[in-house]
């Protein structure tokens, strides 16, 4: 990696590292230590995720008008100031302010990150990038939220308001790594635009979905997010306490599996996925998700022991996180490489906005059934996964070779830069 790619991939897993100091504590938080009941408690999470759905309809064309530099300053200031009144705030309408403000900041710094890690890579660099970033988010948001753990006490708000304080801060420090940033398209802040402004004038979510390639995938990452990272802490943690029997205490330590799987595989599954066809892989990944569905329902539908039920609960998150490490190289990679040039950041904008309907789809969907229709939950999202491997397929007819493997392009490189040497050779 190049300076400014370690700058940003730095400031990345600090701002997750400041987001897993609050992000499992928000709920509780809300509705117990400021005493303001579950219904303001869901209200707030429920504002968290509306102000980004409103948000980032306008923030690729911000983007691609001003550069992902100034944008993801203040998305990051704005995260800093809705993450500090949230630790100070201790009524309805602050609480609900400053979960807007957070919510619109988090959400905005996920495109303008995204279009600096394509400016700073190319096609022969970019998978290992976003796989990188996916690792370091995952990584700092487990050391956060581990160490939270440890300093939050449910009868001091104190120890809520220095947690929250932690995370504004690490968001001031984003801002101010990024601002030391030099990307290479531009020598200033002021300058870093596209210059295609004919390509810029026809931008804007219609010309997004106009793309049939870039509407396929924006399906297929709303299953995607609507199947896995939507049931986490909703339809799958509900369907394990109420089918399988498991303890609180175990979601926290199948999550941890899942963290973990991330962590030790994503640069071992790396080498296996760079070289290969995105979306096999992606099709691939359906398949392991339905095994997971399986086995979770195996946890609350069968007939073992309680051990077992356990183990298999745990397992089945651990392959989710099999999954997630084969999709952090392929996804995000190849929605930059679908984009034109000018049109960056409204291309990762529109798949951020569907990555976060999906996200605010999943509980509501899966949270009742998981709770109440346990054998009807298992068999959706396994339909659900193996659906994943259908839409893959059917995108992999809409790519070009390179699109889905860009390892080709590395080799016409080779080859092009070898064939001048090798003809000489032959005239002598």
């Amino acid at each position: 990696m190049g300076a400014a790619m370690r700058r940003i991939q730095t400031g990345n897993a600090l701002s997750a590292f400041g987001l897993g100091f609050t992000v499992p504590y928000l709920y509780v938080y809300v509705a117990q230590v400021r005493d303001l009941g579950a219904t303001t408690a869901g209200v707030v999470l429920a504002v968290f995720a509306m102000a980004a759905l409103v948000a980032l309809p306008f923030t690729g064309r911000v983007i691609d008008r001003r550069g992902p530099l100034p944008v993801l300053i203040g998305a990051a200031v704005l995260a800093s100031v809705g993450a500090a009144s949230m630790g100070l705030s201790a009524n309805v309408p602050t609480v609900v302010l400053s979960a807007a403000l957070l919510g619109a900041g988090t959400a905005v710094m996920q495109p303008a990150l995204a279009t600096m890690i394509v400016w700073c890579s190319d096609s022969s660099t970019r998978t290992r990038a976003f796989a990188m970033q996916f690792f370091l988010q995952n990584l700092g948001l487990g050391i956060g939220g581990l160490i939270g753990g440890h300093i939050v006490d449910e009868s001091r708000p104190g120890s809520f308001t220095l947690l929250f304080g932690i995370e504004a801060v690490m968001f001031l420090v984003l801002a101010g790594i990024v601002l030391t940033v030099r990307l290479p398209r531009s020598l200033a802040l002021q300058e870093a635009r596209p210059a295609n402004t004919e390509a810029k004038a026809r931008g804007g979510m219609r010309a997004v979905f106009g793309h049939r390639a870039m509407v396929q995938l924006c399906v297929l990452g709303f299953v995607l997010f609507f199947a896995c990272y939507g049931q986490f802490e909703s339809g799958l943690a509900a369907y394990g306490t109420e089918a399988a029997g498991i303890q609180p205490a175990t979601l926290g330590t199948a999550l941890a599996a899942n963290t973990a799987v991330i962590v030790v595989a994503q640069f071992v599954v790396l080498k296996f996925v760079e070289r290969r066809s995105r979306t096999r892989v992606i099709a691939a990944v359906g398949l392991i998700w339905a095994v997971a569905w399986v086995t979770a329902g195996y946890a609350g539908l069968g007939h073992g022991s309680q051990a077992m039920a356990t183990a298999a609960f745990i397992s089945a998150y651990g392959m989710f996180g099999l999954g997630e490490a084969m999709l952090s190289p392929t996804v995000a990679p190849l929605v930059a490489d679908l984009a034109p040039e000018a049109m960056v950041g409204q291309y990762n904008s529109a798949f951020a906005l569907v990555k976060q309907l999906a996200l605010a789809v999943g509980p509501a969907v899966g949270g009742p059934m998981g709770a109440a229709l346990h054998g009807p939950y298992i068999v959706t999202f396994v339909l659900f996964s193996l659906g994943i491997s259908v839409l893959a397929l059917r995108l992999g007819r809409q790519l070009t070779p390179v699109q889905d493997k860009p390892s080709l392009a590395s080799r016409s490189l080779v080859v092009a830069q070898h064939k001048p040497s090798a003809q000489l050779e032959a005239a002598a």
